[in-house]
């Protein structure tokens, strides 16, 4: 006769700690998400990193009410909400992020010479994507020491 051999979990060990390397790689990914959506979104009002109006393809420019600075407020505050979201929701504000990036690709691969920045966008999409995917296995799991 043989008998199964269980072993009992503790709710401590199974808490992540930063020697995870998938535990690190979320928060990495979960300050970058949070901290550069709200810097690139305040940057928005003030222009000193670029001249954002100028990444507004003419065709949506021609679409949106008011001057492509007023669409670039709009924008800030999208970001700012975004990056807020991934702090405080990150398994949903990762997808939030991703579905942003992928609009702004499709903005900048419609302006000649933006095709670079949009790949850039891509692998920024392919980041926050994996931090969604972090989230459903680290969200909400405190830190143990």
């Amino acid at each position: 006769m043989s008998s199964a051999t269980t072993t009992t979990t503790t709710a401590a060990s199974r808490r992540p700690t930063l020697s995870d390397p998938g535990y690190q790689a979320f928060v990495i990914l979960r300050a970058g998400f949070t901290v550069a959506p709200i810097l690139f979104g305040l940057d928005k009002f003030a222009n000193l990193l670029v001249d954002w109006p100028t990444y507004l393809a003419p065709w949506i420019n021609d679409i949106v009410p008011g001057s492509a600075q007023a669409a670039m407020y709009a924008v800030g505050v999208i970001e700012i909400v975004a990056g807020l979201v991934v702090a405080l929701a990150p398994r949903f504000g990762g997808w939030l992020v991703a579905g942003w990036l992928a609009g702004i690709i499709v903005n900048l691969s419609t302006i000649p010479d933006y095709y670079d920045i949009a790949l850039r966008d891509f692998g920024l999409l392919l980041g926050a994507v994996a931090l969604a995917r972090l989230a459903q296995s680290y969200q909400g799991k405190r830190q143990s020491h």
